[in-house]
């Protein structure tokens, strides 16, 4: 009877694990079947292709720059956000008057979908007739209009800086939620010893905040590697592939050039 009672728990999450396992097993036993197979640009399989789709993706230049820009796009993007995001927190979370107005713009771009966000600013960073050269340049700060996305580097550059700006609201709120349940009294107590602002943020917030820190480095990982929306909507990976990243790549050989054996590697991969 002991023994049974300690099998309750697992008998009792073993419908959800079941469900789990299936939604996110199925899809990946099928990308490793499908990157096995020769499979026409329609779907359908002609025939056992052994290790020749991993050959070919191995063998592809655009391949590797798509994997350098993934991992510079990640680290960029999240090293930014958090940056930003530790400090605003921390500033939303202090007692002021419009507390509660601050949070609300600071959590509203969050509510807005990232593909409209993404043909916002690509209209914004429109050479000819966009929002940002036309500021700039009533401001007198610039001469003549600037080619945004005209550029590779430039255009990447611009993209990092706008996957930062619509990470922040997320991560500003997980850091949120951690500030509130800091203990107070540890600041207090600092307080009497004499402790700077600094010293406080230094050897009690950032110890204290280490696992609000690691939860929100894991999902924006995971969340930013897996992006397709900002790059694909501003330069669709261009010009001339110098922005493309890894789902970027996989999506136009999936779903342009009909090369799904090679996509399923990538996407495996």
């Amino acid at each position: 009877m002991k023994s049974f009672d300690g099998l309750k728990p697992l008998l009792m999450i073993l419908p959800g694990l079941a469900l789990a396992l299936f939604i996110i097993g199925y899809p990946i036993y099928d990308l490793g079947y499908t990157s096995l197979q020769e499979v026409s640009r329609f779907g359908k399989l002609l025939g056992f292709a052994g290790l020749d789709n991993y050959r070919e993706v191995f063998a592809d230049p655009l391949f590797w720059g798509s994997l350098k820009r993934t991992f510079i796009w990640t680290v960029a993007v999240v090293l930014g956000t958090l940056s930003i995001s530790l400090p605003v927190a921390l500033i939303l979370n202090d007692d002021f008057y419009g507390r509660g107005i601050a949070r609300v713009i600071i959590m509203l771009p969050w509510a807005i979908s990232l593909t409209m966000t993404a043909v916002v600013w690509r209209w914004a960073l429109n050479g000819r007739a966009g929002l940002l050269n036309a500021t700039l340049l009533n401001m007198g700060l610039i001469d003549e209009p600037i080619e945004w996305l005209a550029e590779a580097q430039l255009a990447f550059t611009v993209e990092i800086l706008v996957g930062i700006l619509v990470s922040i609201p997320f991560t500003t709120t997980i850091f949120l939620g951690g500030l509130s349940s800091l203990p107070r009294d540890s600041y207090e107590a600092s307080m009497v010893d004499g402790a700077t602002r600094w010293d406080q943020f230094r050897y009690i917030t950032l110890p204290l905040m280490r696992p609000f820190i690691n939860i929100a480095i894991v999902l924006n990982v995971i969340y930013v590697f897996n992006s397709l929306p900002i790059i694909w909507v501003m330069t669709e990976g261009g010009p001339a592939n110098g922005t493309e990243i890894l789902v970027t790549y996989l999506y136009k050989l999936a779903f342009r050039f009909g090369q799904l054996g090679k996509a399923s590697a990538i996407s495996l991969i």
